[in-house]
């Protein structure tokens, strides 16, 4: 199959995983029976069969961050983005690598098909559900995704399977720790260990296409004493993840994580008790401040290695604070635009600081005002198209969000719903009594039978107002 050589062929399949995406988010929202759904999946019929047809059938796998059709790579424009990145990540819940078209589909298939996908999505063991209900067929088929991590690490030990949770709560502290330890190096003019610091990138690129909610939860969590060290990794796995969105590979997801991961190096030149200082800073502190970005150059340059990565790194340490109107600092007289990977680190290093207890700011922003105050600045000081990208990744109700039901329960925002961005996954923490118990964890997209919603957010909540410590359901 030649769709690399045949442009038009790659814009044809690109075409059918786009339509596929478009049948399940419009029967998320109606019957799989609907006007709307039937009209969807008779503009797919057309694209998909003349390929099943003169291949055989037609293999449409997730590998890693990337669709392949018959072991064929699909590239695609910036305008199925979305669209593709909700695939990705649905195929990704339900735990599904591969749809196997096996002959010419129907209607009928592709209703199936749906049926299958949106109960798995309630389920507890969405693929075993799904496989179950789409036995039926004998068109379409599935197959289970091949684990990233579990084709990197095999095993622990003997016999022991690879505990995924463990593994990525792991990666996440030695990437702090590494970083608290930079800091120290370049403090006592010690060498830095770029090698060690692009594999613990590579590890939290590898966990994030592996199940990208897990790792994005660790960064809802806040230490006070050790927030810059948390506060760099954090910045680096958001960005990352809204990298992924915009379809960087992973080598340029890599060197986007190294950069991001030293954005604010430069503050080992800001004495610790201006740094941590609990109350406002003064107009000198804040001068000296707003010198990071240009020290954290010089110290990148230090590293002594000058490849893409170093220059990544160095733009994107004096870049972060500029702002894309340039109103913000290091001022300059003649600048044309802002480097992509700086507006990228721009928003995360703004999300993270605004919601975390910062030293000079002890009460945190809650996510959900964080990302409406980021809103009024998209367009001005943040990238408008990348601002909706970032909130189309973290949601309305961002992970860590504490929220009210209508069920008179308290939960936790477990996991973003790209579908409704206003109906995530929610872990119940305190019942309709009053009692704290450690779930059920909820979709808040499930309907009764009569099409109403079982739950819905009222309001959110301050997690420091009730002494919620989301260490302990995150870890």
């Amino acid at each position: 199959m030649a769709i690399e050589e045949d442009k038009s062929l790659q814009k044809s399949v690109a075409e059918i995983i786009n339509q596929l995406s478009i049948i399940l988010k419009t029967a998320l929202i109606h019957e799989p029976t609907n006007i709307a759904v039937r009209t969807a999946i008779e503009k797919l019929l057309p694209l998909l069969n003349p390929m099943i047809e003169s291949e055989k059938g037609v293999t449409l796998e997730l590998i890693g961050e990337f669709f392949y059709i018959n072991n064929t790579r699909v590239r695609y424009a910036l305008e199925y983005l979305l669209n593709f990145d909700f695939l990705t990540k649905e195929l990704r819940r339900r735990e599904v690598g591969s749809i196997i078209f096996n002959n010419l589909i129907r209607p009928a298939d592709v209703q199936l098909f749906t049926k299958a996908f949106i109960a798995s999505g309630l389920s507890d063991t969405p693929y075993e559900k799904m496989l179950a209900m789409m036995n039926e067929s004998q068109n379409i088929k599935i197959n289970k995704i091949k684990k990233i991590l579990e084709d990197r690490l095999k095993k622990i030990g003997e016999g022991e399977e690879v505990d995924t949770r463990k593994v990525i709560k792991k990666t996440y502290f030695n990437a702090v720790s590494f970083t608290k330890g930079v800091m120290n190096k370049i403090r006592s003019g010690e060498r830095v260990d770029m090698k060690k610091a692009k594999r613990i990138v590579e590890s939290m690129v590898d966990q994030l296409l592996e199940d990208e909610h897990l790792l994005l939860s660790l960064t809802a969590l806040r230490d006070y004493d050790e927030y810059t060290y948390h506060h760099m990794v954090n910045v680096s796995v958001l960005s990352m993840a809204l990298g992924m969105r915009l379809g960087l590979n992973r080598l340029a997801l890599t060197e986007l994580g190294l950069a991001a991961l030293y954005h604010d190096i430069g503050k080992i030149e800001i004495p610790s008790e201006v740094l941590n200082k609990p109350s406002s800073f003064t107009d000198d502190e804040w001068r000296m401040i707003k010198k990071h970005p240009i020290w954290g150059v010089k110290a990148i340059l230090g590293f002594g290695r000058f490849g893409s990565a170093t220059i990544r790194s160095v733009i994107i340490s004096f870049e972060h604070h500029m702002n894309c109107d340039f109103s913000g600092y290091p001022q300059v007289k003649k600048y044309t635009e802002l480097d992509l990977y700086s507006r990228i680190v721009a928003l995360a290093d703004q999300y993270d600081a605004m919601t975390s207890s910062r030293v000079y700011s002890r009460t945190p922003i809650p996510p959900d005002k964080t990302l409406s105050i980021m809103m009024e600045h998209a367009g001005t000081k943040l990238d408008a198209l990348l601002y909706k990208f970032f909130i189309n990744m973290v949601g309305i109700f961002p992970i860590g969000t504490l929220v009210m039901l209508n069920t008179k329960e308290i939960g936790l925002v477990y996991e973003s719903n790209m579908a409704f961005a206003d109906r995530p996954k929610v872990l119940i923490i305190i019942n309709d009594k009053g009692k704290s118990v450690r779930g059920p964890i909820t979709y808040l997209s499930e309907k009764d039978d009569k099409g109403k919603y079982l739950r819905s957010v009222i309001k959110t909540l301050d997690p420091e107002k009730y002494k919620i410590n989301l260490a302990e359901y995150f870890l």
